[in-house]
This record gives C-alpha cells, sequence and structure tokens, in this order.
C-alpha cells in the first residue's frame, strides 16, 4: 500500500510542479482569476461528463456534505491557485515551488493542535530543515532580508497560499467516504462558482487579460492534470498514509517545478536555491523515515 501511494504522491508532486511553472507561462497570456475561473469550469464539465450516474448514487451523502465540501473546493482549489497565479507576477517559478515545502509544517502543527495527533522527533526535526529551506528562498538567499520582512509580494502570496492548501489537506479527514468522482464532481463546480466573483472583480478593474494562444494551452494543461488527475491521486496518497506522512511529498514539488523552471523557462538557478532543495530533500527523507518506522512499529504492536 505504502509503494502505490508514494508513486500516486510522486506523479502529484510532478504535476503540481508542472502547475507553477504553467503559471509563469501564462502571465501576460491570460489574468490569474481567468485562469482559475476557466481551469475549475473546464475540470468540472470534464469530470461531470463521466460521472453522472455515480453523483445520482452518491446525492444523499453529498447533499448532506454539500458546505463541507464547498469549502474544500474554495479553498483548496480556488483560493490556492488564484493566490499561487498571481504570485507568478512578482516572483519566480522556483520560488513558488520551493515555498510550497512549508506545507508538511503547517499540516504537522494544525493535526497536533486540532486533533492530538502525535509528531515523531524526526518528523520534527525534518520539517524543521525544511523550513529552514523555504525561509532561505522567501529571503531569496538572505535571513536577514527575512527577518526585516523584506519579502517579495509574490513570495508572501506563496506563503498565504501554503497556508490555504496546507488547511484543505488537514480538512480532508471530514470529506464523505464516497467515489471519488462524486467527490470531484462537487467540488470542482464550488471551485467555479467561487471564482466567478473574483473573475468579475478582475474584469472592472481593467485587470483582465483574455487568453491568446499559450493561455489556452495553459488552461488545457491546468484543468487536466493539475486539477483532476494530481487531486484524486493526493487524495488516496492521504487515505492510504495519512495527512501528515502524504503531506511531506509535496516537499517533492521544488524538485520537479525547479528542473521545469530551469528547462522550460530558462530561470536562474542560485545557490541558495540549491542549498534550500538540499534542505528540502533531507527534510523529507528523515521526517518520511520516522514515519515509517513508527508505522510499522504500530502494525507490529497491534494485536
Amino acid at each position: 500500500m505504502s509503494r502505490t501511494a508514494y508513486i500516486f504522491l510522486l506523479t502529484t508532486a510532478l504535476l503540481w510542479g508542472g502547475n507553477a511553472v504553467a503559471g509563469k507561462f501564462a502571465v501576460g497570456h491570460i489574468s490569474p482569476m481567468l485562469l482559475t475561473l476557466l481551469r475549475w469550469l473546464l475540470a468540472f464539465l470534464l469530470v461531470a461528463a463521466i460521472s453522472t450516474k455515480q453523483v445520482r448514487r452518491d446525492w444523499k451523502v453529498l447533499r448532506k456534505h454539500l458546505w463541507p465540501l464547498a469549502a474544500l473546493g474554495a479553498f483548496g482549489f480556488t483560493l490556492f491557485n488564484m493566490a499561487l497565479y498571481s504570485a507568478l507576477n512578482y516572483t519566480s517559478a522556483i520560488n513558488v515551488t520551493i515555498e510550497q515545502a512549508g506545507m508538511p509544517m503547517v499540516i504537522f502543527v494544525a493535526n497536533l493542535l486540532l486533533f492530538g495527533m502525535p509528531v515523531r522527533a524526526g518528523q520534527i526535526f525534518g520539517f524543521g530543515l525544511s523550513l529552514v529551506g523555504v525561509a532561505l528562498t522567501a529571503g531569496h538567499g538572505s535571513f536577514m532580508r527575512l527577518a526585516s520582512l523584506q519579502v517579495n509580494f509574490g513570495d508572501g502570496l506563496m506563503l498565504l497560499a501554503v497556508l490555504l492548501y496546507s488547511g484543505y489537506t488537514v480538512a480532508l479527514r471530514f470529506r464523505p467516504a464516497i467515489n471519488w468522482q462524486s467527490l470531484m464532481t462537487v467540488m470542482t463546480f464550488f471551485a467555479f462558482v467561487t471564482a466567478i466573483p473574483f473573475t468579475i472583480w478582475e474584469w472592472h478593474s481593467g485587470a483582465m487579460t483574455p487568453p491568446d494562444m499559450t493561455g489556452a494551452i495553459v488552461v488545457l494543461y491546468t484543468a487536466i492534470l493539475p486539477s483532476l488527475a494530481a487531486q484524486v491521486l493526493f487524495m488516496k496518497g492521504v487515505e492510504y498514509i495519512g495527512a501528515n506522512r502524504a503531506g511531506l511529498f509535496i516537499n517533492a514539488v521544488p524538485i520537479f517545478g525547479t528542473l521545469l523552471a530551469v528547462a522550460l523557462l530558462g530561470e536562474e538557478f542560485r545557490l541558495y536555491h540549491a542549498v534550500a532543495l538540499v534542505l528540502v530533500l533531507g527534510g523529507i527523507w528523515i521526517a518520511e523515515m520516522s514515519g515509517r518506522k513508527h508505522a510499522a512499529l504500530s502494525e507490529a504492536r497491534a494485536p
């Protein structure tokens, strides 16, 4: 089961790393709010086309959980991506992908404070290393710059996005135990609805950029792969090994995102990026080994 979860979660990280690069490609070709709106509209139409019968079978359960699912779609899908795409107008795709490594720390703390979920010493040390890597990236290689709050506006937006998606990951425990097609149909619908007022504001403020060919390709990519495929794989990964351990694999997003940003965008890879990646990789390895050891001991002690 763990091996399957690892494959699902690493694939998710690859697709999410590609999402940040796609968002950078979108700059100047489609505006952030419109991109988010079209992404989730298309994702909803695609999943709804194959899920009508399943949604009807699950409707009684769905109706009882509409508001929690609406919140999951709004915060985890719409608001997170709006913050991410907006951040890419001010900072690099490499920075955005590395900063996503802050999510496991927030997930650990939230699970500990809200649900009393135990956190092992190895996990604390692991996400501590990752946090240092995130801080180094947000400060553009200078901890003094971060301490004096001289953070790029885009990096600040990305840190907000980290909080949003971490909350979504923790809240996944409240989703009903029904078929993924029904879950994705309802959540993508609410993600689309949530994006409507923001897109109207973008149009009214004169900041809207209609999609050209590049923008249309970005919409297609983000709707099919990061929106549908990655979300389903991530939910299954959380189901298999839990939110704490699954959240650690978000730290693989910087690896894939950095490689894609350098290869496809020609972004400059600086020394502090390399140091941050080493810290992130070391953190995920240490924390995951600690989680696996604890899980194995728990299974061995179980009657």
